[in-house]
């Protein structure tokens, strides 16, 4: 495996691969990684999605690093891509609140989704790449962003992966996803997820499949997390798009 830091889009991120020295890749993973995590978090990812097969996956994968620094929140090296009452979503969880979860567009979302468009207009360029070359997601809070931007792209990505996801912004997602068409979905989640309850990721799916995407839904016996299945389902996910 090969790694590199970069910053593009203003994002401090990991780009891995596995390619022969002037190969260009076929495609690019995304993964956004989760609140209070780092651009490392999900880098051990790498090497399952683009070693298991008869052949290497002729892809790259970009680690980006949320915006936010959350040192003076008491996480040393953890990052954000907006700000989280992380207490009053797990702790003080109401059902008004759980509500206003659903259907508000959380402040700094905007921000954080002009820094990932401008990762991939960089990352496009560099290796040649156009926006239906990339497949976008993340973890938790990260793949929020990444469907965020995946329904408002011009050009619709190779696919979205939704992994411990759920919906927000629901009037505009539910306009977006009507707009953006059909669209290659892999959203996993935990029966058990104590910090986003499955009952808040089954209405993402719902709404995404009324919009005519093709979503692969799959829940597993756990908790906040990407287990062995989830990778496996991840994995051969992103290789069907190469």
């Amino acid at each position: 495996m090969r790694s590199e830091n970069v910053l593009w889009g203003g994002l401090k991120s990991v780009v891995v691969h596995n390619l022969p020295d002037g190969q260009q890749p076929r495609l690019a993973v995304v993964l956004c990684h989760g609140y209070g995590a780092s651009a490392t978090d999900l880098v051990g990812l790498a090497e399952p999605i683009l070693t298991t097969g008869p052949a290497d996956l002729p892809a790259v994968m970009i680690f980006p690093g949320a915006p936010l620094d959350l040192a003076m929140q008491g996480m040393p090296g953890g990052r954000a891509w907006w700000p989280i009452d992380l207490d009053r979503l797990v702790n003080r969880r109401t059902p008004e609140m759980a509500k206003q979860f659903r259907q508000a567009c959380p402040e700094g979302l905007p921000s954080a989704r002009d820094h990932l468009v401008a990762l991939l207009a960089e990352a496009g360029r560099h290796f040649g790449l156009s926006a239906d070359q990339f497949v976008l997601g993340g973890f938790s809070q990260g793949s929020m962003l990444a469907t965020d931007v995946a329904l408002r792209l011009k050009k619709r990505p190779a696919g979205l992966c939704v992994l411990s996801g759920a919906l927000i912004n629901e009037e505009e997602w539910q306009r977006l996803a009507g707009e953006r068409g059909p669209l290659d979905v892999l959203q996993t989640h935990g029966n058990y997820d104590l910090i986003l309850p499955i009952e808040w990721a089954t209405p993402l799916r719902d709404l995404l499949t009324t919009a005519g995407a093709c979503v692969d839904f799959y829940s597993f016996d756990g908790d906040h997390e990407i287990p062995f299945e989830a990778l496996h389902r991840l994995t051969h996910f992103v290789r069907d798009k190469a």
